[in-house]
């Protein structure tokens, strides 16, 4: 049910308002095509948003197409067309639609595509397919054994193999695949496991949330635990060594959850809001020790920063440990800019990077922290950042399934081009994922690469 905005207008920051998910109007039919086709005809009457994603062009044209011009005439039938179009980037609610609370309308797109998403989780589930590829923590175990991941790595390069997924599994036989490898992160940076907190972890009505969200601003004490991620732990552990190489070059004490699930992102994006709970209830434990002793809480994807600062809080609002968990989380790089207001960030860099052009992730722009990542790698001398403020279309699986792969591929055309005007000596992205897409989309004569991964090498490490 969409909550009533506190107030007319729209010329505050958009705000976002708790999810009321658990509420069985959430999920009812009638009440969710109902909402759907408000919203919807809100957007047509806009259209601001065409050139975002997928979504909003696959809207328009059901319009368009319709006998009457209007959203009353799309068979609500086909309003599943729209939804699955929409990865839940956030970047309409955040950079196009006037509408978004605390606006009296209370548009906000991407939480109706997670409410349509959830109900149709609930009625019938999902395919195999989206199921396999959003359970990273089993998928990346099994994939991991050491005599799996070089047989999978070879098949997810071999033309025929691939041509087989394609056909079988609904994997396209072009999207990029990421590599497993046997020797996770986590085992690789096993001697760095955070004991338990000596203290019990505050009583959870100690502070109400309010104040606890105040507490989120950027800080840097001098420990920082790092959550290493599904993809971090099991497909890029180079980007775990990365991290905690430039945090210890930095003289900050670095720890690893003692132990970890996957954040939850793509269960949500699937919609399935109980696994969410789930995965939730896992991590908060050793998270919340964490917090209790003072440490940072950094992860090097995006999402699974976006994930516990602010999906969580806004699907469970009444629970102080999320909230004390959020205020805990930063993305690596607005830590590493804290460490430099506060006069400890180390300037000696042994390598200039010349001319970089850094795609800014949808999932670190929605968390309004500003460009940290270009203001951090500007600090090497001799170094010119170009931020490409654009979606790349990968969202983790959008850009690998067949139904949606060229649509990604699409999307992240305008990027391509502009790194071919730039002709930048480094590149990438603050998202691993997306900037293998981009990689992968532009033929490039050299890889992407993460930020930090630029930063070790500015440090000469």
């Amino acid at each position: 049910p969409a909550m009533t905005a506190s107030r007319e207008g729209s010329l505050d920051a958009p705000t976002r308002l708790p999810l009321n998910w658990e509420d069985p109007e959430f999920s009812d039919p009638e009440a969710l095509d109902r909402e759907l086709e408000r919203v919807f005809d809100i957007c047509h009457g806009c259209r601001r948003c065409v050139n975002l994603c997928q979504a909003f062009p696959t809207l328009f044209d059901l319009v368009d197409e319709s006998e009457t011009l209007e959203v009353d005439g799309i068979d609500r039938n086909d309003y599943p067309k729209v939804v699955e179009q929409c990865y839940l980037c956030d970047l309409c609610f955040m950079t196009k639609c006037p509408y978004v609370p605390p606006h009296e309308w209370n548009v906000d797109f991407p939480h109706l595509m997670l409410r349509a998403k959830y109900a149709r989780f609930k009625r019938q589930s999902a395919p195999l397919r989206d199921r396999l590829l959003t359970a990273t923590d089993r998928t990346g175990q099994f994939l991991g054994i050491p005599i799996v991941a070089p047989a999978v790595n070879a098949a997810n390069r071999n033309r025929p193999a691939r041509q087989l997924l394609h056909r079988t599994v609904g994997i396209h036989r072009d999207a990029e695949l990421p590599r497993f490898h046997a020797r996770s992160a986590r085992r690789a940076h096993r001697a760095l496991p955070l004991a338990p907190a000596a203290e019990p972890a505050p009583a959870p009505n100690e502070a109400p949330p309010q104040e606890l969200q105040a507490q989120a601003a950027p800080r840097a004490p001098a420990k920082a635990l790092v959550f290493a991620t599904c993809y971090g732990n099991r497909n890029r552990p180079q980007l775990i060594d990365d991290l905690v190489q430039v945090l210890q070059h930095n003289r900050i004490e670095v720890r690893f959850s003692r132990t970890e699930q996957c954040c939850g992102m793509p269960k949500l994006e699937l919609g399935d809001l109980d696994r969410v709970r789930r995965l939730k209830d896992a991590n908060l434990p050793p998270l919340l020790d964490a917090a209790a002793q003072g440490y940072a809480l950094l992860a090097p994807v995006p999402s699974c920063v976006l994930m516990f600062r602010k999906e969580l809080p806004l699907l469970f609002p009444d629970d102080p440990d999320v909230q004390r968990v959020a205020a805990a989380f930063q993305d690596p790089f607005e830590y590493l800019h804290a460490l430099h207001k506060d006069g400890r960030l180390d300037l000696d860099f042994k390598q200039p990077l010349g001319r970089v052009a850094m795609h800014a992730a949808c999932h670190q722009r929605v968390q309004n922290i500003g460009n940290k990542t270009r203001d951090v790698l500007q600090l090497v001398p001799d170094t010119k950042l170009t931020a490409i403020e654009r979606c790349s279309g990968h969202d983790g699986t959008y850009a690998v399934k067949t139904e949606t792969h060229a649509f990604a591929r699409k999307i992240c055309r305008p990027i391509v081009r502009q790194l071919a005007e730039l002709e930048p000596d480094h590149y990438g992205s603050d998202c691993p994922l997306a900037g293998a897409h981009i990689e992968h989309c532009g033929s490039f004569d050299r890889p992407a690469e993460h930020p930090l991964s630029l930063l070790r090498y500015a440090y000469g490490l």
